[in-house]
């Protein structure tokens, strides 16, 4: 992760373009997830994540990966990821 600039709602291509260093290169990733139409418009999809802020993203990214709620997660602003919090909904049986 390179930056921790445009981490707000509304700023999704902003943040994608610092993260991968140009707004084409950016333009480009958002257009094969669907997020952005081909001539440049952010989809329905695109809407709601630019209506995310960073912390939100990662912690949805982290739910749908794993099946557990958003709650279950803390943010690493430095990283950009968000970790299962210590001790949430975890097995601590030996079985």
């Amino acid at each position: 992760m390179t930056t921790t600039k445009h981490t707000g709602r509304g700023s999704l291509v902003k943040r994608l373009a610092a993260q991968v260093g140009s707004k084409p290169l950016a333009e480009n990733l958002l257009k094969q997830r669907g997020h952005m139409t081909k001539s440049g418009k952010l989809t329905a999809a695109g809407k709601k994540r630019d209506a995310m802020t960073a912390e939100e993203r990662a912690k949805d990214r982290a739910s749908k990966r794993s099946g557990r709620p958003t709650k279950d997660f803390k943010y690493d602003v430095k990283t950009n990821r968000a970790t299962l919090k210590k001790g949430v909904g975890r097995d601590t049986t030996n079985g």
